[in-house]
């Protein structure tokens, strides 16, 4: 399903054939592509910045409404990311949107990540904050 995928978006590196996982190198963003029970499933990780996990999460629902790429966090990693899948007999066309649109919403979230990240006040270290 990666080749399948690979060919649809027209990618032009070479991935190893038969592989169950795959980096794809796009818009200087590294999606994951992965195979699982037949379909694909594209991540892509967005921070690791735990500021952000709240002001992030409250975006999430309002997304969820307008595209399909899912807002997640890994609990081991302790990093934000986002997925999107498509089933299994997914065809050319349907595979080129799939990805065109979760590198849109990967767009749309990098944005929110840097726009919200440069408005966390961050303390400097030895910076202590006083309570009346």
């Amino acid at each position: 399903m990666i080749e399948r995928l690979c060919e649809a978006i027209g990618y032009p590196e070479r991935i190893p054939e038969g592989g169950a996982s795959a980096v794809l190198r796009v818009d200087g963003m590294e999606i994951a592509a992965e195979e699982r029970n037949g379909g694909i499933i594209l991540k892509y990780a967005l921070t690791e910045d735990e500021g952000l996990f709240q002001p992030l999460a409250g975006l999430a629902a309002g997304r969820m409404l307008k595209e399909d790429a899912v807002l997640s966090s890994e609990p081991y990693s302790g990093g934000l990311f986002l997925w999107q899948a498509a089933p299994a007999g997914t065809g050319a066309h349907g595979l080129l949107r799939l990805f065109e649109t979760f590198c849109d919403s990967c767009d749309w979230w990098r944005e929110r990540v840097g726009s919200i990240g440069e408005a966390t006040p961050k303390a400097e270290p030895g910076q202590v904050i006083m309570m009346p």
